[in-house]
């Protein structure tokens, strides 16, 4: 004679069934932590070669923008001579270099006015 769902349910006692759900629930929460292990050393792995990527690319970017450099005091030595156009070069890059630090400079200094402000709200 089969039994049914129901015999089955009147055997089991609430602790064997509390017992069962804590051995799921343990499971369960060793599989979502090796899952989210594995995907962060997947992620650390990727990171790596992303940032070699990166790292290549900025290397290479740099050498070209020395050749230009370069460039412009040949091509500009033939207009105004190599040392007047050495000299105009190496003024307009410094030049740029002051703008784009003062602009840093200025985004950090609102970057501190805000999170002085946010840290003042936070205590009052």
């Amino acid at each position: 004679m089969a039994e049914s769902a129901d015999d089955i349910a009147v055997e089991r006692s609430l602790i064997e069934d509390i017992s069962t759900l804590v051995e799921d629930g343990k499971m369960l929460a060793e599989a979502e932590i090796d899952f989210h292990k594995k995907r962060a050393l997947y992620a650390a792995n990727e990171a790596k070669g992303i940032t070699a990527l990166f790292v290549a690319a900025a290397v290479c970017g740099f050498f070209a923008a020395m050749a230009l450099v370069v460039g412009l005091v040949l091509a500009l030595g033939q207009i105004i001579t190599y040392w007047g156009s050495t000299a105009l070069v190496t003024a307009v890059l410094g030049i740029i270099a002051l703008l784009l630090a003062k602009k840093g400079t200025a985004k950090i200094n609102r970057m501190k006015a805000v999170i002085a402000a946010d840290e003042e709200g936070r205590n009052a």
